[in-house]
């Protein structure tokens, strides 16, 4: 049983690493995204330039008097938010309870995916593979109990790493931090903790709440009391996005013909069943999207009685909606997603026929897939055909 399910990914140096994808000459070099006038203001600095004390939010003609031969690239915040929604997108594909703050970090909650994974640290080092593969992009990874100790860990992570906080070291680990960790501590509720005497979380935790509440008023007084005692009673909002899953594919070459169609959306099918079930979700409206070589999208859906999330439930489900659009066609791009989502575990679809009793077969192919990675084990139809002696001009 998992006690620590909320997650805080944390890109590291985002706008700088951003850069550095394009610009390998600012590898290994004090490098900052910011502006260069004279009220310029830097937003993001590689570590290379922290060591110097610069900083975000700080005025660049400071940052240049602390880093001399600091290299100073104007912010391309459209690049930035393009790449934001690729990363994001990665989230989504471990669980759909997403919360973002901003375009370079998130929580999430990966409760759902205790079937597949054997430990939250093991859901962080594959979301961070995924990033690390897909973008060339590091992140850090704070795991908790509670959202405001996932933040301060993945602080302490950085750059580039995992900390994960057990509920039973939770307090200890609390309570050695400076007291300017916490939120709501700015430079006046600062002064105000430092006349009592407070300059770690544990100080701040062993003073009686009525002193607090008279230090910096009752709002923050009771939150910074609970949070020094890591109670965090807030949950992870999705957002909005995150109320749907969905896959889709655009082909090199435009698929022709039913039988090419439906082997495509077969493994359609297989890829949103791996989202579904590792989000720990299932989808009860089923979305069928084609675009055929002249641009025309159409779309059909349906709802079924119950949620469904295996893959011949998703196939069966698909090729009913294929069946009311014109396959002879040539097809340019596909896709297949589940919104009107639930948790797994509640009454299950049962009148798809073909597929009663193959939930236990794709749990264990789902297990081998977490495993091995999602080419372990591939259905029959998808396998390409070696050509036999009769099939030979």
């Amino acid at each position: 049983m998992w006690t620590e399910t909320i997650l805080h990914v944390d890109m590291d140096s985002f706008f700088v690493e951003v850069e550095r994808l394009e610009r390998r000459d600012l590898v290994d070099v004090p490098v900052a995204v910011g502006g260069a006038g004279p009220r310029g203001v830097i937003a993001s600095a590689s570590y290379e330039a922290r060591v110097h004390g610069v900083r975000s939010a700080q005025p660049t003609s400071m940052a240049r008097r602390l880093c001399p031969e600091l290299t100073l690239v104007p912010p391309r915040h459209h690049l930035y938010s393009e790449v934001s929604t690729m990363v994001f997108a990665i989230f989504r594909e471990f669980t759909p309870l997403v919360e973002g703050l901003g375009l370079d970090e998130a929580f999430l909650d990966v409760a759902g995916l205790r079937r597949h994974h054997h430990s939250p640290v093991a859901v962080a080092e594959a979301i961070r593979a995924s990033i690390s593969s897909e973008l060339s992009l590091p992140a850090s990874v704070g795991i908790a109990s509670v959202k405001f100790v996932a933040k301060l860990a993945s602080e302490r992570a950085k750059p580039d790493g995992i900390l994960h906080v057990p509920i039973a070291r939770q307090i200890g680990f609390l309570r050695q931090l400076p007291v300017t960790a916490m939120w709501g501590v700015g430079p006046a509720t600062h002064a105000a903790l430092a006349r009592l005497g407070v300059e770690t979380v544990g100080d701040l935790a062993d003073l009686p709440e009525q002193s607090l509440v008279a230090a910096v008023g009752p709002a923050n007084g009771r939150l910074l009391h609970e949070l020094a005692h890591g109670r965090d009673t807030r949950r992870v909002i999705p957002d909005l996005e995150a109320k749907s899953i969905s896959v889709e594919e655009t082909y090199d070459h435009d698929l022709a013909g039913a039988d090419v169609v439906e082997s495509a959306l077969l493994a359609l099918a297989e890829r949103l069943s791996g989202r579904l079930r590792r989000s720990g979700l299932r989808g009860r409206t089923i979305t069928l999207k084609i675009r055929y070589e002249d641009f025309t999208t159409p779309t059909r859906s349906l709802t079924v009685s119950a949620g469904v999330a295996g893959s011949r439930q998703l196939f069966h489900l698909a090729r009913e909606l294929l069946s009311g659009l014109d396959v002879t066609r040539p097809v340019r791009l596909l896709g297949l997603g589940a919104t009107s989502l639930e948790e797994a575990g509640g009454p299950e679809q049962l009148d798809i026929p073909g597929t009663g009793g193959w939930d236990r077969l794709e749990d264990a192919v789902a297990d081998v897939r977490d495993r091995f990675g999602d080419g372990a084990i591939t259905p029959a139809r998808l396998v390409p055909r070696e050509p036999r002696g009769d099939d030979q001009p």
